[in-house]
């Protein structure tokens, strides 16, 4: 990912700044990505550990085929960490309160060509309708869809120039 315009990278993340804007997570997915962070970083750690050793143990490491998942194992477990310790060190507890979610076709589609989306983290996924997309907040289409308070027209832009969807409902969920 490089900065766009008016962007600029965060330190020692390799992410721009506005990807790392404050998260907005329910209760029950801020307890699960907490959960997750201590798991991995106590039993998770130990057992890669111990995989790593046992394939050490094997011999010759060039040709190991066992010691080079277990090191390419540990190098994804340690990306999620660091993952969740940056979206948890600035994130906003938000009330059960439910999702809202958009329904609406880009002009000139059908009613039946209608796509469904929740503005919010992609830590939220479980729990929602499998035709429910999300999009980040900070996205054009994010932002958009949260000045919406009703069904009706909506245009904005996007990378790829200025676009007009419509509204059909809006529904907490």
């Amino acid at each position: 990912m490089h900065p766009g315009a008016g962007e600029e990278w965060c330190a020692d993340t390799g992410i721009t700044c506005a990807a790392m804007s404050t998260q907005k997570l329910s209760r029950a997915a801020y307890e699960r990505l907490v959960a997750e962070l201590t798991d991995l970083t106590t039993r998770g750690r130990i057992e890669v550990a111990e995989e790593i050793e046992l394939a050490r143990a094997e011999g010759d490491l060039r040709e190991n085929a066992g010691y080079h998942a277990a090191k390419d194992k540990q190098g994804h477990m340690e990306g999620r960490i660091r993952q969740l310790e940056h979206l948890l060190d600035d994130v906003e507890v938000v009330d059960e309160g439910g999702q809202t979610v958009y329904t609406m076709i880009y002009a000139g589609d059908s009613p039946d060509d209608a796509e469904r989306y929740v503005v919010g983290s992609q830590e939220e996924r479980s729990g929602l309708p499998d035709d429910v997309t999300i999009v980040g907040p900070t996205s054009p289409l994010g932002t958009a869809l949260q000045t919406m308070d009703g069904p009706g027209m909506l245009e904005y832009e996007g990378p790829a120039g200025r676009l007009s969807v419509e509204i059909l409902a809006i529904e907490e969920i």
